[in-house]
């Protein structure tokens, strides 16, 4: 008996997520609502990620138009479903008691509904990032889900990156003292990853080692003070190996608040500015309580500055190691003059072809996959692209652990041998943050 297709009704947020989402439904149909179209119109213009996503939709619906679309729906291609747009529908009694506003959440409930009502052989389900859309459709007996097409399935695996190997024969260790040439991974029991970082403990002695998928040796790793900064912890150790080994292109830091990441991101291009044309920092602007930067005082500089003084802070931290009047301190004064070094927001970055770039993404874990697939297609020749943040700590209402662009990363980057990751667990901002950080 052949199976009968779904019917996906998808939400706005969804679209302005992934803009390429209708083609991520296999067989399966889909139903766009027409406040969808009017809520998209809306969002068009602007330098925003989610214009960007609202414009390149419109483009891609444009190709497909056609009298079809409001008339049982179009084809998607070979192996998909169809597309059709149903436009409003009136609310129901029970919708009207529950929800009895006309918002555009409620709207594309109505049309859920209907269809639920029309199609009864279907399984009508409504596609959403906003969870109390979902939990409004399920109280209604509307199937509802959360876009999981980039949402990755392993979560605890992404974190398992350092690795602590205990009862190493001393004498193994001793050789990492004595060789600088590494020893062959062969004398290990170990099937690492590229670029995979080891914590080695025998009875007497301990040394922290990286995996060199080119040369296949297992590698010492050396604490090294860079730029004014000393690796506190093995994890940070971990981190500026990574950060200034040439054969790493990308970079992916987690961690809570105070761990360290952007400060240890930041030290590492200041290291080699030398081999870089511009060190750029930036990050994504998620206005708080979700309004717009349009309503803070000031000018656009003065607009952006609250989002980016984090970003400055920890270059202040680093000015600070040296004295006003030293070379390193005014180095890092003329970089800024010249725009060698440049703290600006992502989006003033985005579009822009980055060649012998050191380029750090701050709060990565505020970004959908797709923008982190945008910003790592920039890379030219000679770039190294970081990207720091907190998963725990995501400011978009419409991702999560699994769906952000920065697990994302993590986790489909895991193996490749330019592609490095380490998750620094120990705060070494001050006690008082490791204990806020670990409690509250």
């Amino acid at each position: 008996m052949r199976k009968k297709k779904k019917i996906f009704v998808i939400d706005t947020n969804v679209i302005l997520h992934d803009f390429n989402c209708l083609y991520k439904f296999q067989e399966n149909n889909i139903v766009l609502p027409i406040v969808v179209l009017e809520e998209l119109d809306k969002l068009k213009k602007g330098d925003a990620q989610i214009n960007f996503h609202a414009r390149e939709f419109t483009r891609e619906l444009d190709k497909l138009s056609g009298d079809n679309l409001f008339n049982g729906g179009i084809s998607l291609g070979k192996g998909l479903g169809k597309l059709s747009i149903e436009t409003g529908k009136p609310f129901s009694e029970k919708l009207k008691e529950s929800f009895p506003e006309a918002t555009p959440d409620h709207r594309i409930l109505a049309i859920a509904e209907d269809l639920k009502e029309k199609k009864k052989i279907n399984e009508i389900i409504l596609v959403s990032k906003d969870i109390n859309l979902r939990m409004k459709a399920k109280s209604l007996g509307i199937l509802a889900q959360d876009y999981k097409n980039d949402q990755i399935q392993d979560l605890e695996k992404i974190h398992k990156d350092i690795e602590t190997i205990e009862n190493i024969d001393d004498n193994l260790i001793s050789k990492f003292y004595e060789s600088y040439e590494g020893i062959p991974i062969s004398e290990f029991d170990l099937r690492p990853l590229p670029h995979q970082y080891f914590i080695l403990k025998g009875q007497k002695s301990s040394a922290l080692a990286h995996y060199d998928p080119f040369e296949k040796k297992m590698n010492r790793v050396e604490k090294h003070r860079t730029y004014g900064i000393d690796p506190r912890n093995a994890e940070q150790t971990f981190s500026l190996d990574a950060l200034t080994r040439p054969d790493i292109q990308l970079i992916a830091l987690t961690g809570k608040a105070g761990t360290g990441k952007t400060l240890l991101a930041l030290a590492a291009a200041l290291h080699q500015e030398k081999k870089f044309n511009q060190i750029l920092l930036a990050r994504p602007i998620v206005p708080l309580a979700n309004r717009d930067i349009g309503y803070l005082p000031g000018d656009v500089k003065e607009k952006i500055l609250p989002y980016m003084q984090p970003l400055f802070d920890n270059l202040a931290v680093i000015k600070n190691q040296f004295k006003a009047q030293s070379k390193e301190y005014m180095h890092i004064e003329e970089m800024q003059k010249s725009e060698k070094l440049v703290i600006s927001p992502l989006a003033y970055i985005r579009g822009r072809s980055l060649s012998k770039a050191f380029f750090i993404v701050d709060e990565a874990q505020n970004l959908t996959p797709h923008e982190v697939k945008t910003i790592i297609t920039r890379a030219g020749e000679g770039t190294k692209m970081i990207f720091t943040g907190d998963i725990h700590q995501i400011d978009s209402p419409y991702l999560d652990l699994k769906s952000n662009g920065l697990s994302y990363l993590a986790d489909r980057m895991k193996g490749q041998d330019i592609f490095a990751h380490v998750n620094l667990i120990k705060g070494e901002r001050s006690y008082l943050a490791e204990l806020a950080s670990d409690l509250l």
